[in-house]
């Protein structure tokens, strides 16, 4: 028998959940045709908590600065404190960012540049359990679940691939989704690949043996 490790506690807990959710929904297969058409418009970008900003304020270096989006998705800059930033697009920002400043300086042009993307839960992909690297990552268009994988660095040796599930919200209801992460990633099965979409959560429970 193997030794136990860290994480072998969560991993029970995690295959526990996995079985509940499972006998609650029938967990049926994630299928291409699981995932509702995207829309030929991008939306765009909007900052989250954990996003990292580059602020420029032109002419005036010393207002230009480098912040991150605290936990409360709010920044403080040169001259302005606890500015909303969650929620908005950069140039949104910028424009807000140009406002507070005018009782500064005369005629203030900023811009925002996100230079660390994380934006808003319901544009992450949120992978627990049993990957190598365990994280939230930011949704790209067209992201499929070989992207989140190669993103959180595959599986681990405990990891029960093909009982992984995505959890997805089809207007405000939770459905959950069996995906075969060891087919895709240990026998190449191309079929296993399939679309992921923003808000998904991936959990990836531990195999009991």
């Amino acid at each position: 028998m193997r030794p136990m490790r860290p994480g072998f506690f969560l991993g029970i807990l995690l295959a526990a959940m996995l079985g509940f959710l499972t006998a609650c929904t029938g967990g049926p297969e994630l299928a291409p045709s699981d995932t509702p058409a995207v829309g030929a418009d991008t939306p765009d970008y909007l900052i989250g908590p954990g996003d990292t900003l580059q602020v420029f304020v032109w002419r005036n270096e010393d207002l230009s600065v480098s912040v991150p989006v605290r936990p409360d998705g709010k920044i403080s800059v040169p001259l302005i404190e606890d500015l909303v930033a969650a929620g908005k697009t950069p140039t949104q920002l910028a424009r807000d960012i140009e406002d507070r400043l005018k009782q500064f300086i005369q005629t203030p042009i900023a811009t925002v540049i996100v230079t660390g993307f994380l934006g808003p839960l319901n544009q992450q992909v949120r992978v627990v359990g049993e990957a190598a690297e365990p994280q939230a990552i930011p949704y790209r268009e067209r992201m499929t679940i070989l992207d989140v994988m190669i993103e959180v660095g595959g599986l681990t040796e405990f990891a029960a691939g093909n009982k992984a599930i995505v959890v997805r919200s089809y207007t405000g209801e939770k459905q959950n989704f069996r995906v075969r992460l060891d087919d895709l990633l240990r026998d190449g099965d191309v079929t296993a690949n399939v679309p992921v979409l923003p808000g998904d959560i991936l959990i990836i429970p531990q195999s009991w043996f």
